[in-house]
């Protein structure tokens, strides 16, 4: 049902204003005030460490699928195995040098490498963390915990007994400075990105010990700022953690019934005295106001708990990835260029798309942030057994009819020859569109050099009236998308990456759309990567290790 409000409309005012057009970027500062570039690392100054150990032995259970959770053992909930879970979604994958600069990669992605999403963890008691249940800031820079409250072992025993299973839960905050030093309007976009990508992390790494984890889609962004110690905190001028989820990991074997928190744990956590100060990431700072109006817009109030049953569908194709999952999730990497050339083939290519359609009880999805929204717009141009041109892959096969109607009415919407039957793929037109891919998303090379491009457009303008909270989750749901498509992209030999920069209006011209019923939301590319040979790699976590006593320290201390 259609609910105009102040809040939605603030919200598609803020969209409209921060796209970017060929003649006009979103407003942003305009060029880099490296004195003032954000602190790498967020810290809680005062707070007590609890060191995490770093995995040993690499896991090799023999599943090359990560998006299948079959065949996976359960592990125990030990602090060994909370650490490995937070090492193979949030930690260091790498350290990069060039010229004195050093640099340090994540396993999950970030706009800029700038790294706005914090985690937090509130964990039982376990005989490494003390006597008492706590909450916890994951720190991926020591790879440790630090120790924000401690609470009663009553309160841990009637939140597991409301969920229905032994596990732990997760919280996610942003950083909206963090982007904004460098994109400027356009960085509450980047954010929720950035929170979809982690998301899909942190569901992949759970999948990998046998666990699932479960967004606690009942909460409102108030209680889960206060359990997680957002309004007693004192923050930094515009440095603030704005709460965005809180989700339950459990066995795998078990789905929590319950998509909330008790009321008495929350109050009773929002009345915690929270240890440590946050260090500073800045010393001065451009206030956004258009951010904190849309933020405010879109805090998601209290609802019912729903859950989302997505289909038992088979995966399509046989498994053709070389390496291990774990291998995969730690060698992810940003393309920065590609060769042009480097191609693949239609059945690789429909696995690829395959593997983001929503299933049940399969990661990362069956995490159950909503409703599915999205559908990618493709740009083909070396895919062999498919001619160039527009594609269009249809994740929720209801829209169809709302897709043809608002979509150009010249496209072809035929069936590939040579493409499974039960992909939702269709030819829209042929022809050569690498210029045009490229011009789309803001004259970047990337997206035109790639084996293919897409861009990722989801169900918006009643979507967003009816819930503005919603806003956000469309960028959740496309951050999600697109950990998969880097991850897939890796097991095939070829590299990914996420383009946040295109001609929003412009793509919706290409495609025919003239109203707010679909926006563009992210793009994405995947071919063959160029290596810059001048660049250094070192271990993600040397500088933890007595022997790497000239190893780069974080950039902006």
């Amino acid at each position: 049902m259609r609910q105009d409000s102040a809040e939605s409309r603030t919200v598609l005012a803020y969209h409209e204003r921060s796209k970017h057009h060929p003649h006009r970027y979103a407003a942003s500062p305009g060029y880099f005030d490296w004195a003032n570039e954000p602190r790498p690392f967020r810290t809680f100054e005062g707070a007590a460490l609890i060191r995490l150990p770093l995995a040993g032995e690499r896991m090799d259970d023999g599943a090359h699928d990560f998006c299948k959770r079959e065949g996976r053992a359960v592990r125990p909930f030990t602090l060994a195995t909370v650490a490995l879970f937070l090492e193979l979604s949030l930690g260091l994958s790498a350290w990069k040098s060039f010229r004195g600069k050093s640099w340090s990669l994540r396993m999950n992605p970030s706009s800029g490498n700038l790294h706005p999403t914090e985690a937090y963890l509130i964990l039982p008691a376990l005989p490494e963390t003390g006597s008492e249940p706590g909450v916890f800031h994951y720190n991926p820079y020591l790879h440790c915990l630090e120790r924000r409250a401690r609470f009663d072992h009553t309160l841990w025993s009637r939140a597991a007994g409301h969920v229905g299973s032994g596990g732990f839960f997760v919280g996610l905050t942003s950083i909206y400075w963090r982007e904004a030093w460098k994109y400027g309007e356009r960085a509450f976009r980047y954010c929720n990105l950035d929170i979809g990508h982690a998301v899909a992390c942190l569901s992949l790494s759970a999948s990998l010990l046998g666990w699932r984890m479960t967004y606690l889609n009942a909460l409102s962004g108030k209680d889960v700022g206060k359990v997680l110690g957002v309004p007693g905190t004192a923050w930094k001028p515009l440095e603030e953690e704005e709460p965005e989820m809180l989700c339950f990991v459990s066995p795998s074997t078990h789905t929590p019934s319950a998509r909330d928190m008790p009321r008495e744990m929350i109050d009773a956590l929002g009345q915690l005295s929270f240890e440590g100060t946050p260090n500073e990431l800045s010393r001065s700072h451009v206030d956004w106001e258009v951010i904190r109006k849309v933020s405010s817009a879109t805090v998601k109030p209290s609802t019912s708990g729903r859950r989302y049953l997505f289909s038992e569908r088979p995966f399509l194709g046989k498994d053709m990835l070389q390496r291990p999952a774990e291998e995969l999730i730690r060698t992810r990497r940003s393309a920065q260029a590609y060769d042009g050339k480097t191609s693949t083939d239609a059945e690789r290519f429909c696995r690829i798309l395959d593997r983001t359609l929503p299933r049940k009880g399969q990661p990362p999805f069956d995490v159950e942030l909503g409703a599915t929204c999205l559908n990618l717009f493709l740009f083909v141009h070396r895919v062999q057994g498919l001619e160039s041109g527009l594609y269009v892959f249809v994740r929720d096969e209801s829209q169809m009819a709302a897709l043809r109607r608002r979509c150009s009415q010249g496209f072809l919407w035929s069936r590939p020859r040579g493409v499974p039957d039960t992909s939702p793929l269709y030819l829209l037109a042929e022809g050569d569109l690498q210029v045009r891919a490229s011009f789309v998303s803001c004259h970047q090379d990337i997206a035109g050099d790639g084996a293919f491009s897409l861009a990722m457009l989801g169900r918006f303008d009643e979507v967003v009236t009816e819930s503005p909270f919603r806003y956000r989750t469309l960028f959740w749901e496309a951050g999600v998308i697109g950990q998969v498509l880097y991850l897939e992209a890796e097991g095939q030999g070829l590299r990914g990456t996420g383009i946040g920069c295109f001609f929003d209006d412009a793509v919706h011209e290409l495609l025919g759309i003239a109203d707010k019923t679909y926006q563009d939301l992210y793009h994405f590319t995947i071919g063959g990567a160029v290596e810059d040979p001048r660049i250094t790699s070192h271990p993600p976590y040397g500088h933890l290790t007595k022997s790497t006593d000239s190893f780069p320290t974080p950039r902006r201390s």
